[in-house]
Formats: C-alpha cells, structure tokens, sequence
C-alpha cells in the first residue's frame, strides 16, 4: 500500500459497492418492466434483447461499483491491476454469454419469420452462437495479455488437420448450409427420396436432417446424403396440389351422364371434406378404350400431402354409390376362353416325327 487504510476509505469502498448493487437492482426492476411491454409487440427480437439486457446491465453495475470501491482503497498497482484484470474478464464473459443468446435468439426469430428458411434450423443457430463465444474467448484472452497470434496460427493448422479427419462430418455441416441457403427445404414440408423414405422435416441441424413419417417415426437423413439424392418436394412451389383417381364405366353408359355425374360428386367432395379445395376447378378426362371398360381420370385438388388419403376415400366412396343410384355400372374384367375338342399337334413334335421319318428312308435307302 501506498498509505494505511482509513476510514473514510472503507466508507467510500462501502458507498461504491451499494451504488452498484442499487444500479443493479434498479436496472433490473426497469428491465423487467420492459420485458413486459416487449412481450405485447409481434417481433420477438425485442423479447431476445430486453432478456440479454437483464443479464448484462446488472452484471456490468456490480463490476463497476466493486472497480470503484478497490480505486478508493489504497492497493499497490500490481493489486490494482489484478482486480481490474478480473472484473473485466467477468464482464467479458457475462457479455459475450448473453451476446451469443441475443445473436442466437435473433437467427431463431429471423429463420421463423421468412419462409425461405427452416425455421427450426438450428445449423444457423449454433454456428453463430460458437463464433460469437469463440470472438469472446479470445477477446478475453488479449485483455489478459497474452498474445492470440501464435494461438490463430496453432488453430489454423490444427484446423487443416481436422478437416482432414472430419471430411464426412464437414461435408454434413456444408450439405446443410446449402440445403438452407438453396430455400429447397424447410420445416413442415413433406419430402420424398429417391431411395424411398419421406415425411415431414421436422429439423436440419448441423449434422443430419430429421423428418416425421406419416407412421409418426423419424428418420435421421446425414445431410450429405440428403443434397445428394433425388428428392420430390410435395410443398413446394405451393403447398396444395393436384392428386389423380382412375375410374371406368361400361361401354354402354352414356358418357355425357357420366362426366356430369362425377363433376357433381367432385364438387360435392371440394366443399364438403375437411382439407379439399373449394375453389378447385373439377376435372375429369376420358382417355382410354380398355378391355372391358371406358377409363377416365378424375383430378381433385387437396391442400396438403396427407389430405389426399381422406379426399380419396371419400370421393370413392361417395362415387360408387352415386354410380350406383344413377345405374351407371362399372364392369369388372372378363376373358372368354374357346376349348377345341380334338387332338392338337405341337409343331415341334410334328417336325420332331418328320425328322424321324426321313431318316429311316435314308438308312432303308
């Protein structure tokens, strides 16, 4: 110490650290009120930022109250120095925590609004929170003094190695960076593989993506696989469609009636069912003189992927018994087969006896 400790110095050191636990809890209360108000706007981005707030103004109070009071107090410069050192690393660290919260909450709310990104993408959520705490780990680092260059350079050739022996997982990571980035896929859409697995995608992580099938299992997809195959994607460009029932009638049936009958239960079916398209236009297409019957297409449209098992079910359902009071008749295949009584001659066994025949003329010969 420079001088002996005082009275007036432990007043003064007393006085600063209860103006910082003041500010805090003030800052704190005030926050609190804030979060209350952020709550009622649409963004959630100011619900991610009053929360780090909270954190970060009460942390830095306390440490800039307990830097005052060890100013007024009579240490060495060496002492001094050391509490400095810690009180800003403590800071460093409380900000750079609640930094990675603010820029991670941020992402999450920004990926949830668009509609071009998964909005439970949680690849862009966890590489921005690993930069943000590694800009903070080494921030921290240069305000102790010690120097990051050779460390960014250990790194740097520590991470070629890495690479080296992490290709497959790197290749995941940058399959579903592109996955996202291309606006291909996102959450809720219901995909189809070229090796036979679909569903619903549930998420797309740094590693693998994890979709819902429709017997409510998931499956875990590497992304790597996944940018590398063929994939349906029934949600995109929009997310109702188009599905195809085949039907057919007698050859007899009128097929004005017909076609005026199945129109009236497709619009029937659009307005009635529970996920059809009201406002879709029917349709239905003669297209082929089959064996035993005329067949025809009918195109419904349905909202979303899973609706169309139920739409398909009714329609079916209601058309047969449509058909049915109309009398229009839908003809099971029939084969007629013609039996000849009499013995039948296999050609080869007939060219088989001739061979026969005319090698015995020549050995009589």
């Amino acid at each position: 110490m420079n001088r002996s400790l005082t009275v007036h110095d432990l007043v003064f050191c007393g006085i600063a650290l209860a103006t910082g636990l003041l500010v805090a809890f003030l800052s704190r209360t005030l926050l609190r009120w804030l979060a209350g108000h952020a709550k009622r706007t649409r963004w959630s981005g100011d619900d991610v930022i009053v929360d780090a707030l909270r954190t970060v103004v009460p942390w830095a109070a306390i440490a800039g109250g307990a830097a005052a009071a060890a100013a007024v107090l009579p240490l060495t410069r060496t002492i001094q120095h050391t509490v400095n050192q810690c009180l800003t690393v403590l800071l460093i660290f409380v900000v750079t925590l609640s930094a990675a919260r603010v820029v991670a909450g941020l992402v999450q709310s920004v990926t949830s609004a668009r509609s071009g990104v998964a909005g439970s993408a949680t690849i862009f959520v966890n590489i921005t929170r690993v930069l943000v705490l590694a800009i903070g780990f080494l921030v921290a680092l240069q305000s102790l003094g010690i120097s990051i260059a050779p460390m960014l350079t250990a790194l740097g050739v520590g991470g070629l190695a890495v690479a080296l022996a992490l290709q497959d997982t790197l290749a995941n990571l940058f399959a579903g960076i592109h996955i996202l980035a291309s606006k291909t896929v996102q959450r809720g859409d219901y995909i189809r593989l070229s090796s036979g697995e679909e569903g619903y995608v549930e998420d797309i992580n740094w590693r693998q993506t994890t979709i819902r099938a429709l017997s409510n299992n998931l499956v875990v997809i590497p992304n790597g696989e996944l940018a590398k195959s063929n994939m349906t994607n029934f949600m995109r460009p929009e997310q109702q469609l188009t599905i195809l029932v085949q039907a057919g009638v007698a050859y007899d049936s009128d097929l004005e009636h017909v076609e005026r009958v199945t129109l009236e239960v497709v619009a029937e079916v659009m307005t009635g069912i529970t996920g059809a398209v009201p406002d879709h236009e029917p349709a239905v297409r003669f297209h082929t003189f089959g064996d035993s019957r005329i067949g025809f297409t009918v195109i419904l449209g349905v909202g979303e992927f899973s609706d169309q098992y139920r739409i398909k079910h009714e329609f079916i359902k209601r058309l047969h018994r449509r058909y049915r009071e109309e009398g229009i008749r839908i003809p099971a295949p029939t084969r007629t087969v013609a039996l000849q009584q009499g013995a039948v001659l296999i050609p080869q066994q007939r060219v088989s006896d001739d061979a026969v025949q005319g090698g015995a003329s020549a050995l009589h010969d």
